[in-house]
């Protein structure tokens, strides 16, 4: 198992979450972005630069993510094809994306999506607090717990 990293939108503190996590359990931690991306040295931890590019990184994460693998990300269309192809995609607030749920994530974002586009400002997601940072934090240790051999 691995873990893939959507990095260019990834909050700062979810990364150091995974560093961390890298290291204490001995599990390859992946940062995928179109730009560069600083990661502590460690075995356990590296950043590939892909093309600058409408889902360059997406795409990279895609054809390298593996069944089993374990990707974070907030993007639901990425999200979606990984659990397609029998990865597992955890967003930054700590929600586990899966077969059952995120068709009906793909809906609401299209949903808001269309009503942006006609002009109705529907405002962001809110800033990470404390409580998603630990939530983030206990779903992927118990995703790991359960699915990382060492």
């Amino acid at each position: 198992m691995k873990i893939w990293v959507d990095a260019d939108a990834c909050p700062n503190v979810i990364k150091d979450i995974l560093f961390r996590v890298a290291d204490r359990v001995a599990v390859q931690v992946t940062l995928v972005a179109n730009q560069y991306i600083r990661v502590p040295p460690s075995p356990h931890i590296r950043s590939i630069q892909v093309e600058a590019g409408f889902d360059v990184a997406d795409n990279y994460i895609v054809q390298q993510a593996e069944p089993g693998d374990l990707v974070i990300t907030a993007d639901i269309p990425l999200a979606d094809e990984l659990i397609t192809k029998g990865a597992h995609a955890l967003n930054p607030r700590g929600e586990m994306y899966s077969k059952e749920t995120i068709k009906q994530r793909l809906q609401m974002r299209d949903f808001m999506e269309t009503m942006r586009s006609s002009g109705i400002q529907t405002g962001g997601p809110a800033p990470l607090n404390q409580a998603d940072r630990q939530n983030f934090a206990n779903k992927l240790d118990t995703f790991i717990a359960r699915h990382h051999r060492k």
